[in-house]
């Protein structure tokens, strides 16, 4: 009777993929608001007065707290004493706190307040942060650029403990079964956020002629209150399996300072943080900038203002096609007669082809770098399920550095010299985007399983923890690195459209070739300490 009990939930694949499936919605919306402004970057500077150094500051805030507060190290301690359900709700309602303020940030009510005056007059200097050079606002910061990183950042405490806390939940919701392929198609999902926001936040801004930046902040809002209901049902989900399985949600042994030591001195989980950091930092930072990178370098004329085009109702066409893309590449996977498999491939790569015609007529930047996740979600599952039954792990990291340097050498060398040419250029765009995107899907497929080979899984919710306090750092760092960049190297620019990219895609392509050195010095170390993270998951 007990036996038949355990299986109702966890040996159920159909209830484990149900709570995945919570958990990647609800990161798919904390996705599309972490990155709501990077599509109308040109729309800050004209409404709201944010040059290239007050948006990258912004942006970068997002994981000052994370970072320079120790609050990702906290928030591990609070998973591995109150396990997966409760860190999953307080950090749906800490990611909404902060999405509230920035939206207020950025709203008409904000201009001409009490409170706009207030930030104008005051955090122009913060003792120790400004001597360190790390502080998160500087003299002459826009107010609502200020206020909008407060909001920022308490949004970044709660989407990176919402991180942890995911992967803790998958790994016990999958640990010994298909957990890369869990893992990889969780992230695939949560990815089509960045393609949602891309393609919405400009529409919403633009929405009935009249720009407004608040309203595409407030359809970010929207969404994570979703995200909250989504862990709240989560919550009751997880509390069923553990009244079922008799295990309980906090552990008996309770966490200790010493724990932290098993995971410092672990060499594996040293090169694993440390290709986390950089990997991520060439990929996330990079997508605040990319769709006006695109728009420097691409040839767009803009269509005609009573056609199909320039309608509204295109926006709605194209994200449809665009979900026909990810539903049908992902479902194919899944697939055990090769007949329906190659039938969803072909409906997903015709579709993806229609999407990129569409992208090219609309001449949209921010519709163009909408595919970044399409190629992904096909293939993330499928890496996930090699590493799960034939590893390999390592080599797909090292993998992914090549391609990585290849797409930022790509933009700052191959696509400036295709302008002019219009379809020249945006094919290349495409390309470049799709890859690097697939790129990206290696980390999630081989990175984040791996974690549980290198510490015990009493503690594995703090190793995840400090790899993403560490990952943090180059998530608070090379946002702004790249808008200082960007203003240095372009003195007297005004024009948003006309900024030279050359130089942060440079330096970006440098975070790939030291990932590559990492990955090939992890590979040696995982065959020489055997590690286990070139063997597969399921044995």
């Amino acid at each position: 009777m007990t036996q038949q009990i355990q299986k109702t939930l966890r040996d159920s694949a159909a209830m484990r993929w149900t709570a995945l499936l919570l958990l990647a919605l609800a990161m798919f919306c904390s996705y599309i608001f972490m990155d709501i402004l990077s599509p109308i970057k040109d729309l800050m500077l004209s409404e709201r007065g944010w040059d290239s150094t007050a948006f990258g500051t912004m942006q970068g805030s997002e994981t000052f707290l994370n970072v320079f507060v120790f609050f990702l190290i906290f928030a591990g301690i609070i998973l591995d004493k109150m396990g997966v359900r409760f860190t999953a709700v307080l950090s749906g309602a800490v990611m909404l706190i902060g999405a509230i303020i920035k939206y207020y940030a950025v709203t008409d009510s904000f201009a001409g307040s009490g409170l706009e005056t207030w930030f104008n007059n005051n955090l122009n200097y913060i003792p120790i942060f400004d001597e360190l050079g790390v502080s998160p606002f500087y003299q002459g910061m826009p107010a609502s650029a200020k206020f909008a990183a407060v909001g920022f950042m308490i949004f970044g405490c709660g989407v990176e403990m919402a991180g942890i806390t995911v992967s803790r939940g998958i790994v016990k919701w999958f640990k010994g079964r298909e957990m890369a392929l869990a893992m990889g198609s969780e992230m695939a999902l949560a990815r089509l956020g960045v393609a949602t926001c891309m393609i919405f936040s400009p529409f919403f801004a633009k929405l009935g002629g009249v720009v407004s930046v608040s309203r595409s902040v407030a359809f970010g809002v929207v969404l994570l209150m979703i995200a909250l209901i989504m862990f709240i049902v989560y919550f009751f989900m997880d509390k069923k399996l553990d009244s079922q399985t008799g295990e309980a949600e906090e552990k008996d042994d309770p966490f200790k300072i010493s724990d932290l030591g098993q995971i410092l001195t672990s060499s594996g989980f040293w090169l694993v943080a440390l290709l986390c950091v950089l990997y991520y930092s060439a990929i996330f930072p990079f997508q605040k900038y990319a769709v006006n990178m695109l728009q420097c370098n691409l040839t767009l004329t803009e269509p005609s203002a009573d056609s199909f085009w320039a309608s509204s109702s295109v926006t709605i066409v194209q994200y449809i096609i665009m979900l026909i893309v990810a539903a049908a590449g992902f479902a194919s996977n899944f697939q055990k007669k090769k007949g329906n498999q190659y039938l969803l491939l072909g409906i997903s790569i015709v579709s993806l082809i229609t999407y990129c015609y569409m992208g090219y007529m609309r001449q949209s930047a921010e519709s163009i770098f909408a595919v970044f996740p399409l190629l992904a979600v096909l293939i993330t599952p499928i890496l996930g399920s090699y590493v799960d039954h034939k590893g390999k792990a390592a080599s797909m990291l090292v993998l992914g550095s090549l391609l990585l340097i290849g797409c930022h050498l790509t933009f700052a060398f191959i696509l400036p010299a295709f302008k002019g040419n219009a379809a020249g250029g945006i094919i290349i765009a495409y390309l470049t985007i799709l890859v690097l995107g697939s790129s990206f899907s290696l980390v999630p497929a081989s990175l984040w399983p791996s974690v549980p080979k290198l510490v015990d899984a009493k503690i594995i919710g703090s190793a995840y923890a400090l790899i993403f306090w560490i990952q943090n750092i180059g998530l608070w760092l090379f946002p702004l690195l790249i808008g200082k960049v960007l203003d240095n190297t372009n003195p007297g620019v005004t024009d948003p459209t006309q900024y030279n990219y050359t130089a942060p895609l440079v330096m970006l392509a440098s975070l790939g070739v030291a990932a590559l050195l990492l990955g090939l010095v992890l590979k040696v170390v995982d065959k020489k300490k055997g590690l286990g993270l070139e063997e597969p998951n399921i044995k």
